[in-house]
């Protein structure tokens, strides 16, 4: 029996129907369900909405979404709540960060001004016992006894003989004048002076009347004690009156002069103690005070000198030695900010410090700087007692600040780094 063709035609269309409404129901299920999912783990994936991640290291990266950081490589973190409100004049660094570059603070206050300065000097003679000896006649030398330098000399000591023709006419005025001092004492008296002005000792006058001839053969005498440390002349040499012969130097004072810088001559004082060592004399401390500064710095080398005397010299050290001292210096009679010297960064006529602002947050500081002490350095102005500046990674904070474009050491009113070798007002 054959079916009627309008029930064949209404069949296939409900076949038609229902393959439509099951592959609808299959889709969403297939389809659907994955898409809700997967959205979800996106939105997880993203965190908070208006998060924003930046780097450790760089903070002035900023991104939506977590990754790593485009200089470094590192992966990105959250950045810290408050960053939108910070100030824009500050730079600000995460907790990692700090701790990556060892930054340390501390706070600023009134210190004793007391510092301890390391010096450089050397061992020299003792100025006053410094000794040249001249001839006081003229003449030709005949004869030297002192040959070399070093040799030590003593008080009358015969150094040379010189021929003086000027000493044969003087010798004969004195025989002439020893024949009648019984009538003539007054001329008698005045030959023997005139050989007394030519540092011919009374035993050398009397011995030439007891010889009853004029030899013109004169012996020079040694004026002082020391130690010989130049000879000026040779056999043979003609020598004016007053011609050095010998420079004699007595070692048994010597001083110690030691260099200070013209930051450091505001530190010190006469009777400040200085403890020194020599290289050559290992394992021994010398002390001893200042007993005088230069009152005019050497405009060749821009230093002063201050002078350490050292008594009763036993032979350890000797003139040309090189010493290291150090010394105690006090400034600002306990009124004056102290800070550390890695606190302060200097370019050209600025330096500055960089104070705390908040937790993580720091601000550059302009400051104008005092008397210099060993490792601290004391602030004139700019800084006030009580606030909190960076003493360690002030590189690494001022990095930074030039990185985000905040006022920095080589860009003071901010914005982007300087090129080439721009130091601010320089």
């Amino acid at each position: 029996m054959k079916t009627p063709a309008f029930l064949s035609r209404y069949r296939t269309t409900l076949i038609v129907l229902g393959t439509l409404v099951v592959g609808l129901f299959l889709g969403w299920a297939i389809f659907g369900g994955g898409a809700s999912e997967t959205s979800m783990a996106t939105h997880e994936g993203h965190g908070e909405q208006g998060q924003i991640w930046t780097c450790s290291m760089h903070p002035q990266i900023r991104m939506n979404e977590p990754g790593q950081c485009p200089i470094c490589g590192m992966d990105l973190i959250p950045a810290a709540s408050g960053d939108a409100e910070m100030d824009p004049m500050t730079v600000g660094l995460t907790e990692h960060a700090m701790k990556l570059a060892n930054v340390q603070t501390m706070i600023a206050g009134i210190g004793g001004g007391t510092g301890s300065v390391r010096l450089t000097g050397k061992v020299v003679p003792d100025e006053r016992r410094v000794y040249s000896q001249a001839t006081h006649v003229a003449g030709r030398v005949e004869e030297l006894f002192v040959n070399y330098t070093g040799e030590a000399v003593h008080k009358g000591q015969e150094l040379a003989r010189l021929y003086a023709p000027e000493l044969v006419t003087a010798q004969e005025e004195l025989l002439q004048a020893a024949r009648v001092r019984e009538l003539q004492p007054a001329l008698y008296a005045a030959a023997r002076e005139k050989l007394r002005n030519w540092k011919l000792t009374d035993a050398q006058i009397d011995a030439i009347i007891a010889a009853n001839a004029a030899s013109g053969t004169v012996s020079i005498l040694a004026d002082v004690s020391g130690v010989v440390v130049e000879k000026r002349a040779e056999l043979g040499d003609y020598l004016k009156r007053g011609e050095v012969l010998y420079d004699v130097t007595d070692l048994s004072k010597l001083w110690v002069q030691f260099d200070l810088y013209e930051s450091d001559l505001a530190a010190m004082h006469v009777g400040d103690t200085v403890r020194y060592t020599v290289r050559s004399v290992p394992g021994k401390t010398f002390k001893g005070r200042i007993t005088f500064i230069d009152p005019v710095v050497d405009p060749a080398t821009r230093v002063a000198r201050a002078r350490v005397e050292l008594a009763g010299a036993d032979g350890t050290l000797k003139p040309g030695m090189f010493a290291i001292g150090t010394v105690q210096a006090k400034h600002g009679h306990g009124t004056a900010i102290v800070v550390p010297r890695s606190a302060v960064l200097w370019t050209g006529p600025r330096s500055v410090v960089y104070v705390k602002e908040g937790e993580g947050r720091f601000r550059m500081r302009e400051v104008v700087l005092g008397a210099a002490m060993g490792d601290d350095i004391t602030i004139a102005s700019g800084l006030e007692v009580g606030e909190e500046i960076v003493v360690n990674g002030t590189f690494s904070v001022d990095a930074a600040a030039q990185l985000n474009g905040v006022p920095s050491m080589m860009s003071p009113q901010g914005g982007p780094m300087p090129k080439g070798h721009d130091h601010g007002a320089m």
